[in-house]
């Protein structure tokens, strides 16, 4: 049956009770900005918010992708729902009694409402019968275990609702049919109980297991994962799909945890139950836990909703099965990683221990797991470090097969300005301390990557001319170089001026194309606006809507990420630095230019010209050398990518 026609009196209580910042709230991480709200739309992707919401105007409104609405437009375009369902369920959440135009629809309109919310009546009453068979003698052993090897709180035990599921066929069964007359068919949807294979009836799904119970977003129970207290296997049993349990979209604790994650802008996922609510009985509240299966994109998804940042930390153990899993979850959202849509890193915790082992194993456990969240490697130098391990680089195989893993995972990564610190990061590893190699390096590793990648799309092998390696070199600096300059322009406004004087004094212009429409995009607006303390990123996104092409390919300058943070005081140093490179690199496309005419030009026949393209070859070659020594006033920062 489609939806009744609603009363209009309903569909405008509705609006009236459902307040937009609460509504949206839920689903995108708001923070205050004057009178309203901004933050990340959750219609298209973004790094700088450019998503509003007007609680004076019950309206929000995308900058970026044009979306505009109120709250019942907000969640039809978001979970892709009708008009209907969506007031239906805004008046369930709001209390709002329900009318239609059509006295004789409210009974199967009952009905329709009524499934969904039966099923979540069921699932809290099985919590607490659960929780409530965990305090009788028939859960002894299951408490016993829960206080003494999970070492947990009577107040973490009710805070998440332990229970235990009694060893009989039928126990639940006969509670839920018999005592308290629910149909059987109820039971079956919700997946608390399975029809018999041979013969008639029904049995437990859950026998003699601790049960935890799993809640949506909203605190309400849809499903129950189950821990073993014997060898049956598997050790770990989760409900089945049902109308409201999919785990592979939902994350354990991520009801409890939300606010934390937005509160710290960072969310922890770790692989069992037991070691989230170790976690949060410790403090560390930011926590989910995955259902024993692999990390789905949309469960990364729907975590990052809560961090404004989107710093995800994946604490998986240690051992060969929790590295795999953590380089399949690298896998799936590499991608988001390498568009700057997730700060991703890794935390391998010592001796192989998971997250509850680590906490109980001191009494000062919960300080040392934070400290291993502050140090924890993003998922590239995680990588990078997998490599490496028991690999003696003084070893020519050894050495090799590091080299040939590094450019495959280099290789990988699309962001050309975070790939160009990987490649530079690789290059010190391999040189092992000596300095004078590591440009070396970091060439060889390019040249390979570029005929990995040529070899990938053409399938032939191509020897690369020397003259072009110099080229992409010089590029690869070109990028880092103006990068720098753009982003200590955009983000540090004390220093905009010496940018400018820098540019100016040096006659520099920026060479790529994307460089250049952002600096006269910039020029323009500080031109047009006398107030200095105006925001730049803000305006420069208004304005340049319209060219997502050219936006596209600048708009990682607009957000700092761990590999792109600065420290203030180096600023001045990377800025002489940075335009000193861009002029030596200009410096190099002259000397060439000269040195081609003076090797065309006949010395006896034309010995004017020849000697003026010599001299201007000479000097070419003097300023570059010169301006070496300037680029090497922050070596470490340009060369390893500090800004890169």
């Amino acid at each position: 049956m489609q939806n009744p026609r609603l009363h209009p009196d309903t569909i405008e209580e509705v609006k009236q009770r459902a307040d937009i910042v609460d509504v949206i709230s839920e689903h995108v991480v708001l923070r205050k900005r004057g009178k309203d709200f901004v933050g990340l739309c959750p219609f298209h992707t973004e790094k700088s918010p450019s998503f509003t919401v007007s609680p004076s105007k019950q309206m929000y409104y995308c900058f970026g992708c044009q979306a505009g609405g109120g709250a019942i437009k907000f969640l039809m375009e978001l979970g892709k729902q009708s008009f209907g369902d969506v007031v239906l369920e805004l008046a369930r959440r709001y209390q709002v009694s329900i009318k239609t135009l059509e006295p004789e629809q409210r009974q199967e309109l009952q009905r329709q409402l009524s499934l969904r919310e039966q099923l979540y009546e069921i699932l809290a009453l099985t919590a607490r019968f659960y929780e409530h068979a965990l305090r009788q003698s028939q859960g002894h052993q299951a408490l016993e275990y829960l206080q003494s090897q999970r070492r947990l709180r009577q107040e973490t035990i009710q805070h998440f609702q332990l229970g235990y599921a009694p060893a009989g066929w039928e126990t639940l069964y006969r509670y839920l049919v018999e005592d308290k007359h629910y149909p059987v068919q109820l039971l079956e949807q919700a997946g608390l109980i399975r029809r018999r294979r041979e013969g008639e009836g029904y049995y437990d799904y859950f026998r003699d297991r601790i049960i935890i119970p799993i809640r949506d977003t909203n605190g309400r129970v849809i499903g129950f994962g189950g821990r073993t207290l014997t060898n049956e296997q598997p050790k770990y049993l989760n409900s089945p799909e049902t109308e409201l349990f999919n785990k592979g979209k939902t994350l354990f604790a991520l009801d409890q945890a939300k606010n934390a994650i937005a509160k710290l802008d960072q969310g922890i996922v770790v692989e069992g139950y037991f070691d989230a609510i170790a976690l949060h009985a410790a403090g560390i509240t930011n926590a989910v836990a995955s259902l024993g299966t692999a990390l789905s994109l949309a469960q990364v998804r729907q975590l990052l909703r809560y961090t404004e940042s989107k710093q995800l930390v994946l604490n998986f153990d240690a051992d060969a099965a929790g590295t795999n899993a953590a380089s399949r979850a690298i896998g799936e959202i590499s991608d988001l990683a390498d568009a700057g849509e997730v700060q991703l890193r890794i935390l391998n915790i010592p001796d192989g221990k998971d997250a509850d082992e680590f906490l109980n194993s001191s009494s000062d456990g919960g300080e040392k797991y934070r400290h291993l969240l502050e140090t924890a490697p993003l998922w590239l130098d995680w990588q990078i470090q997998l490599l490496i391990k028991d690999q003696n680089l003084k070893q020519a195989d050894q050495y090799q097969r590091v080299v040939q893993q590094m450019v495959k995972l280099l290789a990988q990564i699309a962001n050309q300005e975070i790939r160009t610190y990987y490649i530079n990061h690789c290059a010190e590893i391999l040189s092992q301390g000596e300095s004078r190699l590591v440009a070396n390096h970091a060439q060889t590793l390019l040249v390979q990557i570029k005929r990995n990648q040529r070899q990938k799309s053409t399938g032939v092998v191509t020897k690369q001319p020397a003259e072009t390696i110099v080229v992409e070199s010089e590029r690869a600096r070109l990028i880092q170089s103006e990068a720098l300059l753009l982003r200590i322009y955009l983000h540090c406004l004390e220093h905009r001026q010496s940018v400018i004087n820098g540019l100016q004094e040096r006659d520099l212009q920026f060479s790529l194309s994307h460089h250049r429409f952002l600096w006269a995009k910039i020029l323009e607006l500080q031109e047009t606006t006398p107030d200095t303390d105006f925001d730049l990123l803000s305006k420069l996104q208004d304005q340049c809507l319209e060219f997502k092409q050219e936006m596209a390919q600048v708009q990682p300058l607009f957000h700092l990420n761990e590999i792109t943070q600065y420290d203030t005081y180096r600023v001045t140093n990377l800025i002489l630095a940075a335009l000193a490179r861009m002029e030596q690199l200009m410096c190099e496309k002259q000397s060439r230019y000269f040195l081609d005419l003076w090797q065309k030009t006949d010395p006896i026949k034309e010995p004017e010209p020849a000697q003026q393209y010599s001299q201007e070859f000479l000097k070419a070659k003097q300023r570059i050398a010169q301006l070496e020594e300037e680029c090497q006033v922050s070596t470490i920062d340009l060369t390893m990518g500090y800004w890169a």
